[in-house]
């Protein structure tokens, strides 16, 4: 066989062709310099991809896959590009993180050579425990989808090893702290905090809630985390609850969004994340310095601490079923609800 006199870096029967799309950008398409079943000479596509054209390639060959299309870094490569764009937008930056954290350790260890081990080093390494526990589930799931995708049959590495223990968040926002922040806030703030204690649901999916989602005197709700499907009455026994006279008192507003969410600015504006959080910092700033100037600095110091957050798992704190307070925050393992959102102590009586 003559010399390549291009693509010298390829495998041999590995070709790269130049190729020019409609609109002028020219690509790179591979191709393996095979025979047919009459052994004539016929050029069979590889794809674009180098690294998915030399897998290709070795079973065309029948030749072991190339080392350097077996690394971690082409990988992690084509998690990016397939993976991480069918996931939430807050769910693609958490993952990017974890991956510039991953990608100086790993990505030029080869994919079959990584062992439990290996992980367990990482982990000990990292100075934040927690990262390294998202670290690692990220680092886990490019390794099963490198199983699909054929690139390994290898164990993946990740399974068996030990994650760093974490301490859910327990703080809870008592009543004087409620108060405080509550009074200090405007209208917008007030009615947010109301909706999301009132619903037990994260701040994302209490921000989403609009006209569209009551349906038969129920507030329709799907949780953007789970997509767990919820149904709340807003009457029970013939009785208005207060999510539906909140609810009745923001779908009177003389001005509301033409896209019909509920929570809005007096110009109709529907609020947004951070419209949220500057109001609330502003509110629990305010409260805090106001608890400062009355030498409380108890309530000061737990003021600081509230976060948006906080209020749904104050809302499970004060249901007084557990199986209510799972419903609600749409839980399907009632411990989950008592082990991290159940923060207030059960109330007991004395001795005597």
């Amino acid at each position: 066989m003559r010399p390549k006199t291009t693509g010298n870096q390829l495998p041999p029967r590995m070709i790269a062709r130049k190729r020019k799309r409609a609109g002028g950008k020219t690509y790179t398409l591979y191709m393996y310099n095979g025979r047919d079943e009459n052994g004539n000479r016929k050029e069979i596509s590889l794809g674009t991809d180098l690294n998915e054209a030399k897998r290709k390639w070795a079973d065309l060959d029948c030749s072991p896959i190339p080392v350097d299309a077996k690394l971690m870094g082409p990988l992690f490569d084509r998690y990016i590009r397939d993976i991480l764009p069918k996931k939430a937008p807050s769910t693609q930056r958490e993952n990017m993180l974890c991956l510039t954290q991953l990608r100086p350790v790993f990505d030029q260890a080869p994919v079959d050579a990584i062992q439990p081990a290996a992980i367990a080093s990482y982990r000990d390494a990292r100075s934040a425990p927690v990262r390294a526990n998202r670290e690692i589930a990220l680092l886990s799931h490019v390794f099963n989808m490198a199983r699909e995708w054929g690139v390994t049959n290898a164990e993946n590495p990740c399974k068996g090893v030990r994650k760093n223990k974490e301490k859910p968040r327990d703080y809870y926002a008592e009543q004087d702290v409620w108060d405080a922040v509550y009074s200090a806030g405007v209208a917008e703030l007030q009615e947010a905090m109301d909706m999301a204690y009132l619903t037990g649901q994260r701040p994302a999916d209490v921000l989403a809630m609009g006209e569209r989602r009551i349906r038969n005197d129920e507030l329709h709700v799907r949780q953007g985390k789970t997509s767990q499907v919820l149904r709340i009455r807003m009457t029970v026994d013939g009785n208005r609850t207060k999510l539906g006279q909140l609810v009745d008192r923001l779908l009177a507003k003389p001005v509301r969004p033409l896209s019909g969410e509920l929570l809005c600015t007096e110009a109709g504006v529907p609020l947004s994340a951070k419209m949220i959080r500057d109001r609330f910092e502003d509110a629990r700033t305010s409260a805090a310095d106001k608890a400062t100037e009355s030498h409380n600095r108890d309530l000061a110091k737990r003021i600081r601490a509230f976060q948006f957050r906080d209020i749904r798992p104050k809302a499970a704190s004060e249901i007084e079923s557990l199986d209510d307070a799972s419903k609600l925050l749409g839980h399907t393992d009632l411990g989950i609800t008592k082990r991290v959102y159940r923060r207030a102590g059960e109330v007991v009586k004395p001795t005597k």
